[in-house]
């Protein structure tokens, strides 16, 4: 069977060597075996697995008691794929969220930058015309509060 150091599992799933330790310490990975001799942390392909797993459910933003939720109901299999589901379709809606207001702000620069593009032409048609967009811009922003 093959194994991997801290360091293998580490550069295979993007978690930091902190990060994975601190995920074997809550739970989420492991018990991981160590090497009779030395010590050391030797992952499994079942941990490399998960850790490549909860690295991209961290990518999302997905907190500690989801991934535990998560890999809790993937040992469960299909009993447990509506709880999957609305767990990932929650966090969805975050990240729309999360989005939208992105969406809110980038328009409002971009609003700004186009006022101030005009001033500097001289052309006050232009100008007005960016002052209208720039008001429902500000709103969005409003909308954020």
């Amino acid at each position: 069977m093959a194994t991997y150091t801290i360091k293998d599992v580490s550069g295979r799933s993007g978690l930091s060597e902190p990060t994975l330790r601190y995920y074997e310490d809550v739970g989420l990975i492991g018990p991981v075996g160590r090497d009779g001799t030395s010590g050391h942390r030797r992952y499994g392909a079942r941990d490399l697995e998960q850790a490549e797993t909860l690295a991209c459910l961290r990518a999302v933003g997905v907190g500690i008691e989801d991934m535990r939720t998560y890999l809790a109901n993937r040992s469960r299999g299909r009993a447990a794929a509506a709880e999957q589901r609305d767990l990932l379709l929650r966090h969805a809606a975050r990240v729309e969220a999360e989005l939208a207001a992105q969406q809110a702000r980038l328009s409002y620069l971009r609003q700004k930058a186009e006022l101030w593009d005009a001033r500097e032409r001289g052309d006050a048609a232009a100008e007005d015309e960016v002052m209208r967009r720039l008001v429902v811009a500000v709103e969005g922003l409003e909308a954020l509060r």
